[in-house]
């Protein structure tokens, strides 16, 4: 899949007025992002594409699992494989 922001995946965003189409571009450009803005002021407004560039999400990370035979991390003093590992 394309990169947000690329010739390909252009952000997409739908504004209310000329002015905010006007920020929304500015914004845009100044990070040389590819866009295309879309004036519909009946419509809500959806900026989506743009707040994920801003705000990247975090990438997440499962808590490791303790091995085998080290101590059960739920406090019983038993190994973990014959704990809660089973």
């Amino acid at each position: 899949m394309a990169k947000l922001g690329s010739d390909k995946r252009p952000v997409r965003a739908r504004v209310q007025s000329m002015e905010r189409a006007q920020e929304i571009a500015k914004i845009c450009e100044s990070h040389g992002w590819k866009f295309v803005v879309g004036i519909e002021p009946y419509q809500v407004e959806d900026i989506a594409d743009l707040e994920r560039l801003l705000n990247p999400p975090a990438p997440t990370s499962a808590a490791p699992t303790p091995g085998r035979n080290e101590p059960c991390p739920c406090g019983s003093g038993k190994k973990y494989k014959k704990c809660c590992g089973q």
